[in-house]
């Protein structure tokens, strides 16, 4: 039998769910562009995910995953630096929310990311500020959005379209994030002595 604190995550969970998966004729959250999604981060950081924890926290589970800086393309992130996110799984019990990333150890990501309440960061706009940076069979990277496969209902058209950034290379993404934000990259603050941007195109 299931205690109600499981119930009510449960019913969250298929709350947020419901919105997110809304018609085409009711009410739909607009999605953020590049150009949109800088404007709002406080923080624009490409990353390496170094661990993940979950833990109860204010009567929810957390999920806290640890990053090392690789390079800062807006604000000034930490050498190291925590994203927390609601959701996770603690014991026999998940909580999982629609439309909150999860990240891989090892795995980057370019990130936008803002101050969260309980210390750390929080990524703007969740899966729309999350990016996965990818390598090919020949060790070239490319930038592929978290949510570039969904589609997305265009009311102009009145046809569903699918939008976002699939498949960019690095240094064409780096480029196009140096123009939106007015300033060059900078490396991380762990990254001296590493492979930097030169060697990752």
């Amino acid at each position: 039998m299931w205690s109600n604190g499981m119930l009510r995550k449960m019913i969250f969970a298929l709350c947020v769910a419901a919105l997110l998966a809304a018609p085409a004729g009711a009410t739909t959250i607009a999605r953020m562009n590049l150009r949109q999604l800088a404007a709002a981060a406080r923080v624009v950081v490409r990353a390496r995910c170094l661990g993940n924890e979950s833990r109860w926290e204010g009567g929810e589970i957390w999920t806290f995953s640890r990053f090392q800086t690789l390079e800062a393309f807006k604000g000034s992130p930490p050498a190291a630096f925590t994203v927390r996110l609601i959701g996770g799984q603690v014991g026999g019990i998940e909580s999982i929310v629609a439309g909150v990333p999860h990240f891989f150890v090892g795995e980057e990501v370019i990130l936008f990311l803002d101050p969260a309440a309980g210390g750390g960061y929080s990524v703007t706009a969740w899966v729309e500020g999350t990016f996965r940076v990818r390598r090919d069979a020949a060790g070239h990277r490319f930038v592929t959005q978290e949510t570039a496969a969904e589609e997305v209902y265009d009311r102009a058209t009145r046809r569903f379209r699918i939008e976002g950034i699939h498949r960019m290379p690095l240094a064409a993404f780096r480029r196009k994030l140096e123009g939106i934000t007015g300033r060059g990259h900078l490396p991380g603050p762990s990254a001296q002595g590493a492979a930097g941007p030169k060697g990752e195109r």
